[in-house]
């Protein structure tokens, strides 16, 4: 995950408006990136760093598309220095993917069966009382 930028040049209007938040996510990040994975699943360790990166991805995604409280300048901005996951900005403006978690969810080739993440399937079609736990990301259903 990249780090937010400590920037020489130019910001566009509004990165102050923004940088606290993104500044605390990326704090949070780096103490995921140290928390001590003794004990934990390989792919346990990595699930608060996609949460993370989803959380951070979502809040400029919300900024621009939803309030509309960010100039294109500055998304583009937040984009080209990878603030924000781009592909997956791109599932959430499709129809079935708002809510997405993150990209290896939907990726059928990490799957025994083929088929999408099992956190993909509602909520209504799976058995009364089952946990759903994605093993790539830990989300427990972003089908909505």
């Amino acid at each position: 995950m990249p780090k937010i930028l400590r920037t020489r040049g130019r910001t566009p209007d509004g990165w102050e408006l923004i940088e606290p938040t993104l500044e605390e996510l990326d704090q949070k990040m780096r103490e995921a990136e140290t928390e001590p994975h003794e004990g934990k699943r390989k792919v346990e360790s990595l699930w608060p760093i996609f949460l993370i990166h989803h959380q951070r991805s979502r809040y400029v995604y919300d900024l621009y598309y939803k309030r509309k409280l960010i100039s294109k300048e500055l998304y583009d901005f937040c984009i080209k220095k990878k603030i924000a996951d781009p592909n997956l900005i791109a599932k959430w403006k499709k129809q079935g993917y708002e809510n997405l978690c993150c990209l290896r969810c939907i990726q059928t080739r990490d799957t025994n069966f083929h088929a999408n993440c099992i956190c993909r399937v509602p909520k209504e079609k799976l058995e009364e009382g089952r946990i759903v736990e994605c093993v790539h990301c830990g989300c427990r259903g972003c089908s909505g």
